[in-house]
């Protein structure tokens, strides 16, 4: 088991680390302004810190009542298959309890989120500034 500690404040968060994280996972990249304003504005935020190396991340937009979308679930590819995945969204489900959950997997990720309890969206949609490059990465039809 890998020691770790969890935090739920974006305080003091280094934005560039944080993009650097997001990028080594995988996932499409932002700049970091632009994931320092996703994440103060969304509704629930978890880090996950080896000693003061960041090592793992999500967040959630949610109403907390009815509805909660996660984004941005990212672990360094080092630290995935041993429950830090897991621990990262049952904290964001955690802070939005009664809700609803959807979110978008990384192609090929979906196996993970199943075994979360998540299924397939047979209706979902979506308008996306940018199609196209979602379809060149397998994430549209």
């Amino acid at each position: 088991m890998i020691e770790h500690r969890i935090s739920h404040s974006c305080e003091g968060m280094d934005w560039n680390a944080l993009t650097e994280l997001i990028r080594t996972a995988g996932l499409a990249c932002q700049t970091p302004q632009i994931y320092q304003k996703a994440f103060h504005n969304s509704y629930a935020v978890v880090f996950l810190w080896e000693k003061e190396k960041l090592i793992g991340c999500g967040r959630a937009l949610s109403d907390g009542t009815v509805q909660t979308a996660i984004y941005d679930i990212a672990l360094l590819p080092e630290y995935q298959g041993f429950g830090l995945g897991r621990t990262i969204v049952e904290e964001l489900i955690r802070q939005t309890p009664g809700c609803n959950f959807i979110l978008y997997a990384a192609p090929r990720k979906e196996s993970f989120y199943q075994k979360l309890g998540f299924s397939r969206l047979k209706t979902g949609m979506g308008l996306f500034v940018n199609p196209d490059n979602l379809r060149h990465r397998g994430m549209l039809e």
